[in-house]
């Protein structure tokens, strides 16, 4: 008996790389038709058929909940939370949180699940009092009330923002047990909606020789950081909303300033003020921490663009294989070059690769999405992928890494993640 039409579909996907990696286009092209339908059932075929139709549920013979001032995640969803949530011993708002990546999908990171990063907690600010100062080298030092900035022109975009201490236990000389998010979520990707700070500086006549400003938060730490002023003229904004709302406390509310591609430190939140200046001001946060300590004992600063780096989602370290079969393998690439040009996936521990696809959009300084279709014949392998940006530059493996900076540093870690995939359908973190 010749087997059923979709099963032979799935036979003549030609495989793309070695271990049933399948070619993404002619997946692709399948994939409104029987191959999707039938390949990814969990139940065989005519199954649901002998069975007969399900029965009406529950909540179709009841009223629904009432309607609500503001929405919240499914109670099925309650899970799903920020991760590894940390402060410094003694503290209870100097420490991080980390966003679930295994646990989401599409490029666009909920609000609410965004990282954290604090250094001294989440100050309560009200924004009729609050104010921003600019100042230093300027013709017209110039006071901002949040009413003001809400009144200037704005631009939207949809930028990535992550931590340079993002994945940074992978230093290590063991791979942590830790799931996808504890290790690498440290970063998110949100819709920024605020004021173009070049139009505030040419405002207060930023003196032409100034190449540097200093941005200050309005936190205990007062976190504060020196950026190029080409930087500043260049992209970056002021933000008062993320995601369509007005930001939320813990990222900045009611103003923060952000540079798309950079390390998130330097997007300060809370911003307070803005002093121009002719020289970096070498500030506490950008001294004491925030360099890159070298295998040879020097210190790199200023290491400002997020490096080129990408992670498999699904599967990952927090969720499980439910046995041999076909999956679409998923994950994020970003860079703080530009855009990702494409990610290639191994599905053999590096031997071959495969190109896989990247859903629209893909944007400059945002995650960009890829995925790949896999046909797990349920050994045990290991899963890597490695992007490329239109910079040229490639994601490097660990020893490449390593070999580079040492493991000193504990910022910018951005090699090829392997995720091992057992027989059993566990999935772990290990150094391949």
């Amino acid at each position: 008996m010749r087997p059923p039409r979709r099963e032979r579909r799935l036979n003549e996907t030609r495989e793309a790389a070695g271990n049933g990696l399948l070619d993404r286009r002619a997946f692709l092209a399948e994939s409104a038709g029987a191959l999707a339908t039938g390949a990814f059932m969990a139940f065989a075929p005519g199954e649901a058929g002998a069975a007969g139709p399900p029965e009406t549920p529950t909540e179709m013979k009841v009223s629904g909940a009432p309607l609500s001032a503001y929405g919240a995640p499914a109670t099925f969803e309650r899970e799903v939370t920020r991760t590894l949530i940390r402060s410094q011993p003694g503290t209870t708002g100097a420490g991080a949180s980390r966003t679930p990546l295994e646990a989401l999908e599409g490029i666009i990171t909920p609000s609410g699940l965004h990282f954290e990063r604090h250094h001294n907690g989440v100050p309560a600010i009200d924004p009729a009092q609050h104010q921003l100062l600019i100042h230093g080298m300027v013709a017209r030092p110039l006071i901002f009330t949040v009413a003001s900035l809400l009144r200037y022109p704005m631009v939207s975009r949809i930028h990535f923002l992550e931590c340079s201490g993002n994945s940074g236990v992978m230093y290590g000389a063991t791979p942590p047990a830790l799931t996808c998010g504890q290790t690498h979520g440290l970063v998110s990707c949100s819709e920024w909606t605020g004021v173009p700070l070049r139009l505030l500086l040419a405002e207060a006549s930023a003196d032409s020789r100034a190449e540097w400003i200093l941005a200050e938060g309005a936190d205990a730490a007062a976190m504060s950081r020196s950026v190029p002023m080409a930087k500043a003229m260049d992209d970056a904004m002021l933000a008062l909303y993320q995601n369509g709302e007005r930001l939320r406390p813990e990222n900045g509310y009611p103003v923060r300033l952000f540079l798309p591609g950079y390390e998130g430190n330097m997007s300060v939140k809370w911003l307070r003020r803005i002093k121009v200046t002719d020289t970096p001001t070498m500030t506490k946060d950008e001294t004491s921490k925030y360099t890159d300590l070298q295998a040879d004992g020097k210190a790199l600063m200023f290491t400002y663009p997020m490096e080129v780096k990408s992670v498999i989602t699904r599967p990952a370290p927090g969720l499980r294989m439910t046995g041999p079969g076909l999956y679409e393998l998923s994950g994020i690439a970003w860079s703080g070059r530009g855009k990702i040009r494409k990610v290639e996936v191994s599905a053999d521990s590096g031997r071959t690769w495969a190109e896989a696809a990247l859903s629209a959009p893909v944007l400059a300084y945002a995650l960009a999405r890829f995925r790949i279709p896999w046909k797990w014949n349920g050994a045990a392998t290991v899963l890597k992928s490695r992007a490329t940006d239109d910079a040229g530059r490639v994601q490097p493996t660990r020893d490449e890494l390593i070999a580079q900076h040492g493991a000193n540093v504990i910022y910018h870690y951005h090699a090829i993640q392997a995720w091992r995939v057992e027989s059993s359908g566990e999935v772990k973190n290990v150094y391949a």
